[in-house]
This record gives C-alpha cells, sequence and structure tokens, in this order.
C-alpha cells in the first residue's frame, strides 16, 4: 500500500483566528469576502466553528488586508499604522545596549504612534512583564487585539534575542474564548485569562542580555514579517517545534515519546519538562499534526479514510474518526464534504 507524504508537515489555523482577524472590518460594516477570496479561503467557512485554513491562506490574508488598508493593525485601532511603522519604531531600537531597553524603547516608540494600547514594562518575582492595557470599548469584539499585541511582542523579543529569548507566562484581561485550546499553538507557555491586565512575562535576568541586531538584520526580519505572523521568528528552536519535526521526519512509522526523546538527546523526563513550559505535551503535539495532515488530505484527495487512518498511525477507522471528530467537532467525512 502506497503512504502519501507530503515535503513537509502542513500547518492550519482555526478559524477563530480568521474571525479575529477580520474583526476591525466587522467593526466598520465592511464585507470580507473579497479578502477571503484573495486568500483562497472559502467564505461559507465563516459559518463553521470546527472549520480550518492553511496557515499560507492566513498569511495572505493578513498580507492582502495590510496592503489593501493601508493598515498593519488591520482595522483593530481608532486609526490606522500605515504600512511602515512598524519597521519605524523597531529601527529606534537599534543602538540599545540590552534586551529590556530595547522593549523600553519600544513601549515609547508605541505611545507616541497610536492612541489605543498603552505598553509598559511592569515586574513581579524574577520575571518583568510587558503589560498592555486595551480600553473597555475594545472588549469583547476586538479580543483579537490582545492576542495580536501579545503575538507582535513575542515575536520581537525573539528577533532581539536572536531566538533564545523564551516567554514564561501569557496573561489575558478577557476572559477564555471559545478557541482557547488554540492558544497552544501561538502561545509558547502558561496562559492565563481573567487576569487584571494582558501582558507577556519573561524572566528578568535573561532581559539583560546585549541586543546585537544591526540595519541588515532587521530588513531581512521585515521581509518575511508576515510570516511570522503565524511562523513565529525563532519558534523553529521550541522544543514541541523539534518534536513535530522528528515526528514528521520519522514518518511512516509513528515515534513514541522516548524514541523522540533519544533523537533529541535528552530523556523523556527532560522532554516532558520542556514542553509542559511551553505549555503543551508530547500527546498534544502529535495529535496537532496527524489532525493537520488528516485536514490536508481530506480536502485535496480521495484517500480512504482507512488508508489515512493507517498512515496517522491509528489502530482502525473508526478509531481515527472518532479522534477527528475530537479535534475538529465534525467527522472526517463532513469535514471532506466542506472542499471547495
Amino acid at each position: 500500500m502506497t503512504t502519501l507524504r507530503p515535503l513537509r508537515p502542513p500547518v492550519t489555523v482555526s478559524i477563530a483566528f480568521v474571525h479575529g482577524l477580520l474583526s476591525g472590518l466587522r467593526q466598520r460594516g465592511i464585507a470580507p469576502d473579497q479578502w477571503l477570496q484573495h486568500a483562497g479561503i472559502d467564505p461559507a467557512l465563516l459559518d463553521r466553528p470546527e472549520a480550518r485554513v492553511g496557515a499560507d491562506q492566513y498569511i495572505a490574508l493578513v498580507a492582502a488586508l495590510t496592503e489593501s488598508m493601508d493598515d498593519e493593525f488591520v482595522g483593530l485601532l481608532s486609526r490606522p499604522l500605515s504600512r511602515g511603522t512598524l519597521n519605524l519604531a523597531m529601527r529606534s531600537l537599534l543602538g540599545c545596549a540590552t534586551i529590556e531597553s530595547s522593549l523600553r524603547r519600544f513601549c515609547k516608540a508605541s505611545s507616541l504612534l497610536q492612541d489605543d494600547v498603552g505598553l509598559s514594562l511592569v515586574s513581579r518575582a524574577e520575571q518583568t512583564g510587558i503589560r498592555v492595557d486595551i480600553p473597555p470599548e475594545f472588549y469583547p469584539g476586538r479580543a483579537f487585539l490582545h492576542e495580536a499585541m501579545l503575538r507582535v511582542l513575542l515575536r520581537l523579543g525573539l528577533w532581539l534575542s536572536n531566538g533564545r529569548l523564551r516567554a514564561r507566562e501569557f496573561s489575558f484581561a478577557i476572559p477564555s474564548p471559545a478557541h482557547a485550546a488554540e492558544y497552544g499553538t501561538v502561545f509558547p507557555a502558561s496562559v492565563c485569562f481573567e487576569q487584571p491586565f494582558t501582558a507577556i512575562w519573561f524572566d528578568t535576568a535573561a532581559l539583560q542580555a546585549p541586543m546585537c541586531r544591526d540595519i541588515a538584520a532587521l530588513r531581512e526580519f521585515m521581509a518575511r514579517s508576515t510570516a511570522t505572523v503565524v511562523l513565529l521568528e525563532g519558534s523553529d528552536r521550541a522544543i514541541s517545534a523539534r518534536v513535530r519535526a522528528c515526528l514528521e521526519s520519522a514518518r511512516p512509522r509513528w515515534l513514541d515519546q522516548s524514541e523522540v526523546a533519544e533523537r533529541l538527546h535528552m530523556s523523556a523526563r527532560t522532554l516532558q519538562r520542556h514542553l509542559v513550559s511551553e505549555g503543551t505535551s508530547f500527546q498534544l503535539v502529535k495529535d496537532q499534526l496527524r489532525r493537520d495532515l488528516a485536514i490536508a488530505r481530506l480536502m485535496t484527495t480521495r484517500l480512504p479514510l482507512a488508508q489515512l487512518a493507517e498512515d496517522l498511525g491509528f489502530s482502525d477507522s473508526a478509531t481515527f474518526q472518532r479522534a477527528f471528530k475530537a479535534w475538529t467537532g465534525k467527522a472526517p467525512a463532513a469535514y471532506r464534504r466542506m472542499a471547495p
């Protein structure tokens, strides 16, 4: 029996994040269909909570909205941030001595460039956070703005540290959303909701490391900044990303946790500890890869469910179908019917 294998593991994004990205348009009463179609996303998927889109489609949607609206925050703020604003803010960081001083300067630059979101450095125990203050009138319709700000700040921290900085916690001043289970793939640390304020937390000592970026590094980063909305800069260094890559490289055989740990030159217990610190687990990483592979096959091939179940390492088709319904809320055959 032939096993179909893509060259790289697919990455999918919950339709909930697409809704969030479009929330600025909705606040203005603008229909999103033209941008969705440009990105190859069927507008009908917006009515299906279990739907997912490819990361490449999501990135294309971000790019299309940013360009057509000339707004790097795609309508989420009270006034547009023209393209190039983030580049300007990051240029102001060049020459800072440490990561902390760079983040402090970014907070100041942000306050000069827009009026809605306040950024400031705060401390607790041995951690330093970047606090994000968003006006109450932005709740709950633009809760995505909280997600977007922490994504930007995480991406900034990773770039300043050349991928070495690790977030310790993501605090959200919003109730837990319906798609909270998706946060583990976006925010690689523990996540807390209904907090006094939204923030991303780092070890204070780590922020004292030198900032050694120059204009050439900034140009390279900005050239691919749209893609890093989904595929975070430096994320390939995360243990969860290395586990996923290891599982993918071994297919069609599916490795267990001890085998993956051995390939990553660590004990199974150490691997588990690293994954917990990133807010995930070996089983979750494995299931996310299997889910994304299953969705890609269902939407692009007529591969029988029994063969797909075998390719994904399930004992039988029924077990795969139960797992898929738990992942997406829909049976595989019904999900396949959503294909355009």
